[in-house]
């Protein structure tokens, strides 16, 4: 089976749909956040199939509860794998923007979230790296480290000078 676009999110579906697919048997599509980006690539479902996925050019990237296929029982759909991240609390607009200033130099992504998100606090989510966290101990900002499955993935960070 090939797959050319997406039939909805699971996250996001009205209740009149979710209620369709209530009953329905879910196999998943097991994904790491990197791969959410490729429009096309050859994935397997945790029952073994084999699916092809082709999405037009322009599309966005998948995203953890996308509806892949819908088969008579069944519902097939993209399972995120969680992220290791760190999870950046800067007390002040100072520190926030010392510290946005230093990712920015090294050119790693980040992530930002309000207090109305699963966070609860404005912070920054960027990949872990270790010397992020070594920088972070040294300048006292506050962080943690967790494993998440980001509402959208990471890039790779394209510069030239």
């Amino acid at each position: 089976m090939i797959v050319e676009k997406i039939l909805g999110n699971l996250h996001e579906l009205p209740a009149t749909e979710a209620e369709a697919y209530a009953g329905l048997h879910r196999e998943k599509v097991v994904l790491p956040s990197a791969l959410l980006v490729k429009r096309i690539q050859r994935v397997t479902t945790d029952h073994g199939k084999e699916l092809g996925i082709r999405l037009p050019s322009g599309s966005g990237d998948l995203r953890d509860g996308d509806i892949l296929a819908v088969e008579e029982a069944n519902l097939i759909v993209v399972s995120v794998l969680p992220t290791d991240v760190l999870v950046i609390a800067p007390r002040t607009i100072h520190e926030m923007g010392v510290v946005a200033h230093s990712l920015g130099n090294r050119h790693l992504q980040a992530q930002f979230f309000d207090a109305a998100s699963e966070y609860a606090a404005e912070v920054m989510v960027c990949q872990y790296d270790h010397t992020v966290e070594d920088y972070l101990k040294h300048v006292g900002v506050p962080y943690n480290r967790q494993e998440r499955v980001m509402p959208v993935p990471f890039r790779h960070a394209e510069h030239t000078h």
